[in-house]
Formats: structure tokens, C-alpha cells, sequence
């Protein structure tokens, strides 16, 4: 293999770069895509119901999206170890590190699937104080939480899948889990086929109904038809100590740091839904099109991690270093362009949403705020998500994202909606300018090269 000096040279190598990350990223970004449409689907056919609903479900998710962080923080840890022994080959070593991580996942599934059945009232009291949001946000926290059963092992499969570079996969069930999602949400909140009308209870039930069509998918795929993950069931649970500390050590720092900035992220909700029903409903609304956006970039994030991750794997140290500057050139060129795309397109996105005239201005506002800092924001998840975990660095990572967000945005969201009351997209405004300073944190982290390590050697 022809190795990178460490200003990037080789023009064959980059061609193939190149190539690799197309085939990696885009089957990520189109995952993402879907995923995302579905959040889109999920709003407009809720937010049918009136801005109420909306806000209810958009409180309600709140604690799936934690949840799901936490489970995807402890997966992007194991995925290292995944990655790497892929680059070295290593499928016995796979195998044990996925079975460790459902585990652990399952057991967090657990945790989450209690507390959100049997308390969703007071899930809800935590992101917002308006009785008729948690009423209704309650329902559907309730009905939604079997997901939390099984969404550890989904996660775990899926990152499987993705970190052996069999990306396109998971794409194709995520097209089926898709339209299966969509059918019956227009089944279930509307009632058709003589079912009654479920409402935001109906939406909670297709996702969970979904969730289980997408499982058993990825058995059939992974499991009946002997995908190179396959294995003996003794092979996922045979893990030594060893193995398990190596990646308890690497995943918790990115589990806790997934943990605190979903927590964060939910501290802005909370904030946001206390300036009133038309706030939140538009700011919701522009959430759920921002990430229609975001994850394009976010896509090559994904991907650094399993391309640089195996380069370590297979000790090519340097070569690593420098496919990763080419890959945070490429993200800074696809964000760039994806956020001129989402400041274009706001309008008639937020047309299809059934607002009032104040609730479609604060909506678009907000967008314009999401386009400017898309570049920030795709930049630091590509190096935080993708070049630093590749290498096992997850404590540096857990601290600038952590930090950043709590001591800059979380506080600054308050300040503006609690105290001094400013509209909500300048809110939303100041609270993104974490990014920034993160931003430059974490790039001084990768020119200094000290993440790059190789987490499987003498494993």
C-alpha cells in the first residue's frame, strides 16, 4: 500500500481516496436522508393535527433522542474497535466486540424503556411546563417506549454493518423501515381501513411497529444469509477482560459525551418550549428540515471514522493522518454548499408545515441561523465523531464538546428565552456560537496528530 506524507501527497492514493468515500458516504448520507424524511413525514402528518400536536411530539421525542444518543455513544466507541479490526482482519475480534456492546446497549434500553413507561408525565415535565403539551406528550412517550427494547440491537448491527464498509446495506432496510414507517402513520393517526384515529399515539405505535420490520431485516440479512458478521452465538459473548476494558475505556468517554450534549440539546428544548406554543412549534418544524441538511455533511463524518479506523487497524499511522485532512477538505466544500442549499430552500420547506404568519417567520429565521453555522456545525461532528474516535482519542473529544455546549450554549439559550425574553431565532442564534470556539479547539487537536493510535495492537 502506498503511504501519504503528511501533506497529503500521492494523487493515485487520493483518486482511491476519493472513490472509497463516495462509496462509504453516500450510502451513509441517503440512511441519513431517509431517516430524516421520516422525522419530516412524522411532523407534517402530526402537525396536521394542529401546532399542539407537534409541539407534544417534538417535547415527546426528547427522550428517545436521548436515549438513542446514549446507545449511539457507547456504539461509536465499539465501532473503532470494529473499524480497526477490520483493517486487521480480524473477525473473531468483530464478533466479541459486538456481542460486548449489546450488552451493555440492552441494558441502558432497559433503563430508558422503564422510566419513559411508566413516568411519562414526568418525562415530559422536564422539557416543558404547558399542561396541554404534557398531557399529550405523555401518550406518546408511552406508547413509543418498547423502541427502547430494541433499538440497543439495531444500533449495534447497523454500526456493524457501516464500520466493515457494507454501508449500503443498512440503507436499503432503512428504505423499507421508511415506507413502512410513513404507511402507518397515515394509518394509525388518521385511521384508515376502519382502525380508529390514533392520533400522536398512532405516530408512537408506527415508529415502534417499524422499529421491529427493521430488525428482523437485519437478522434475515446479517444472520440467515450468512453475512460475513454471522457467527455462532458463542462468538458474540466469549469476550475476556481484556477486550471488554479496552473498550469500556474508549466507548464510556463517548457514551458520557453523547449522553451530555443529547442532554444539552434537550436543555434547548426546554428553553424553547417555554416561550410559548407558535415558538416552539417553529422552532421544532426548522429542527426537523435542518437535519434533512445537516446529515449530508454529517455523512462524511461517519465515514472518516471507518476509513481512518481501518488505516489504523492496519498500522498505517501517517497515511491515516493525512486521509483525514483530506476528508475535513471535502466536508468543509459539502457543507458549504449544502448550507447555501438550505437557506434557498427554507421558504417553501416551511411552507408545507401548517403554520400561522408568526409561526412561518420564526421558523424561516431560525433556518437562516441553521445555514450559517451548517459549515461550524458539520465540521466539528466530522472531527469529533469521526477523526478523533477513529484513533481512540474519545476523552480529548468528550471534553471540547462537552464543554463547549454547557458552558456556552445551554447557558446562553436561557439567558436569552428566561431572562431577557429576545425573539426565538436570536436565541437560537447566540446559543450556536459554541461552535465556533469548539470549532477551533478540536482543530488544533487534529493537527497535533495526537490522536492517532492504533486501540487493537496485541489484541
Amino acid at each position: 500500500m502506498q503511504r501519504l506524507n503528511s501533506n497529503g501527497s500521492g494523487r493515485g492514493s487520493k483518486r482511491e481516496l476519493y472513490r472509497q468515500l463516495a462509496v462509504v458516504a453516500v450510502p451513509i448520507a441517503l440512511q441519513s436522508l431517509v431517516a430524516s424524511s421520516l422525522n419530516l413525514v412524522d411532523n407534517l402528518m402530526v402537525g396536521a393535527l394542529g401546532e399542539a400536536e407537534l409541539g407534544a411530539v417534538g417535547a415527546g421525542m426528547q427522550i428517545y433522542f436521548i436515549g438513542w444518543i446514549f446507545l449511539f455513544g457507547f456504539s461509536a466507541g465499539a465501532s473503532t474497535f470494529v473499524a480497526q479490526f477490520w483493517g486487521a482482519n480480524d473477525l473473531p475480534n468483530i464478533r466479541k466486540t459486538m456481542g460486548f456492546a449489546i450488552a451493555i446497549c440492552e441494558a441502558v434500553g432497559i433503563l430508558f424503556f422503564a422510566f419513559s413507561f411508566f413516568g411519562p408525565h414526568i418525562v415530559m415535565r422536564i422539557f416543558t411546563n404547558i399542561p396541554q403539551t404534557i398531557e399529550l406528550g405523555a401518550q406518546y412517550v408511552r406508547w413509543g417506549a418498547p423502541s427502547f427494547l430494541l433499538m440497543p440491537v439495531l444500533i449495534i448491527l447497523e454500526m456493524s454493518l457501516r464500520a466493515t464498509q457494507q454501508t449500503k446495506i443498512p440503507m436499503y432496510i432503512s428504505f423499507v423501515a421508511f415506507g413502512m414507517n410513513t404507511f402507518l402513520n397515515w394509518v394509525l393517526i388518521f385511521g384508515h381501513f376502519g382502525l380508529p384515529a390514533m392520533g400522536v399515539r398512532g405516530a408512537a405505535l408506527a415508529t415502534v411497529l417499524s422499529r421491529v420490520v427493521e430488525l428482523a431485516l437485519d437478522f434475515i440479512v446479517i444472520f440467515v444469509r450468512s453475512n460475513v458478521l454471522a457467527g455462532h452465538i458463542s462468538e458474540f459473548f466469549g469476550w475476556n477482560r481484556d477486550l471488554a476494558g479496552r473498550v469500556v475505556k474508549n466507548s464510556l468517554p463517548t457514551m458520557i459525551n453523547e449522553g451530555a450534549w443529547s442532554v444539552a440539546t434537550s436543555m434547548y428544548v426546554a428553553a424553547y418550549a417555554r416561550v410559548g406554543v407558535t415558538e416552539y412549534a417553529a422552532f421544532q418544524a426548522a429542527e426537523t428540515i435542518d437535519v434533512l441538511f445537516v446529515m449530508a455533511a454529517f455523512s462524511l463524518g461517519d465515514a472518516a471514522l471507518i476509513i481512518i479506523g481501518q488505516k489504523l487497524g492496519e498500522g498505517e499511522l501517517e497515511e491515516a493522518y493525512s486521509t483525514a485532512i483530506t476528508i475535513l477538505k471535502c466536508c468543509t466544500l459539502v457543507s458549504v454548499i449544502v448550507s447555501i442549499l438550505l437557506a434557498t430552500c427554507s421558504g417553501p420547506l416551511v411552507s408545507l408545515f401548517n403554520f400561522t404568519p408568526e409561526g412561518a417567520h420564526d421558523c424561516r429565521m431560525i433556518l437562516i441561523v441553521y445555514s450559517v453555522a451548517l459549515t461550524f456545525d458539520a465540521l466539528c461532528g466530522a472531527i469529533v465523531t469521526g477523526v478523533l474516535r477513529s484513533g481512540g482519542d474519545t476523552r480529548f473529544a468528550m471534553f471540547a464538546d462537552i464543554g463547549t455546549i454547557w458552558l456556552i450554549g445551554v447557558p446562553m439559550a436561557w439567558i436569552c428565552t428566561a431572562f431577557l425574553h429576545l425573539p426565538i431565532f436570536v436565541a437560537v442564534a447566540l446559543a450556536k456560537t459554541e461552535l465556533a470556539v469548539k470549532l477551533v479547539i478540536v482543530v488544533k487537536r487534529v493537527l497535533s496528530k495526537k490522536w492517532v493510535n492504533n486501540v487493537v495492537e496485541n489484541l
